[in-house]
């Protein structure tokens, strides 16, 4: 039986927090740390270049890019396993894989996508079949596994609530950018905390939208990002995949 952690109204299986806490840290193998997500491009042409544009940056993108994206992905993906509906679950991973400005996003989304399926049936296999293994697109990778898709799965399947799944993956998400920009020279150790700590508002913010927000109401409007990524699949000299 597993124990419970209540804190404000919320409640959490330790299992499920552990294996939150797991998913979205930095050593699960997914290769986030190869992408910048746009960013090296940004740099290199001064559009990102101190902590207050780094941060403007990230900003815009967890709130009108692609994690605007990721989370109604991400929450249409575990509604899906919650209902116990493998069509919509296909759809929903269809739609993430799909909804890629450009070849280096959509390949970040997609290799890290199947990376986290394979390391997460590797090191937390259940022998249940799914809630929705009919059209599981986790299990049938043939049209390609989007990482917010895989995720949300795997969230609803391990007992972790959307909210919480929703703010995980976004701050996993947004740690990243950071380090990146971290690495690229933008900001040192001290700033990049800053930045995190400016963006737990943020991140509430896109949680509480994406839960509200109608299915209809997808997309994005990052057209910076989109040209930066276009600019980096052909920059000479870069660290980062995308």
């Amino acid at each position: 039986m597993p124990a419970w952690i209540t804190a404000m109204g919320t409640t959490m299986s330790t299992d499920g927090l552990y294996r939150l806490l797991a998913w979205t840290s930095p050593v699960f193998p997914t290769g986030a740390f190869s992408y910048s997500h746009g960013l090296e491009a940004a740099a290199a042409d001064g559009a990102v270049h101190d902590r207050a544009t780094l941060e403007r940056w990230i900003t815009a993108i967890l709130a009108k890019g692609s994690g605007r994206v990721d989370a109604d992905i991400l929450r249409d993906a575990w509604r899906a396993v919650a209902a116990r509906d493998g069509a919509a679950l296909a759809e929903a991973n269809r739609r993430g894989i799909a909804y890629r400005a450009t070849a280096e996003l959509a390949l970040e989304s997609s290799q890290q996508g199947a990376a986290f399926v394979s390391a997460r049936y590797a090191a937390w296999a259940d022998p249940r079949p799914s809630a929705a293994d009919a059209a599981d697109p986790t299990r049938n990778a043939g049209e390609g596994i989007c990482h917010a898709a895989a995720f949300g799965q795997a969230a609803a399947e391990a007992g972790i609530s959307l909210p919480d799944a929703l703010t995980g993956y976004l701050q996993a998400f947004a740690a990243n950018l950071m380090s990146a920009g971290l690495r690229l020279g933008l900001v040192g150790q001290s700033d990049g905390q800053r930045i995190l700590a400016v963006l737990e508002p943020v991140i509430a913010g896109a949680v509480d939208g994406a839960l509200i927000r109608s299915t209809e109401d997808f997309g994005a409007v990052t057209f910076a990002l989109d040209l930066a990524s276009m600019a980096h699949e052909t920059q000479y000299s870069r660290l980062f995949r995308s």
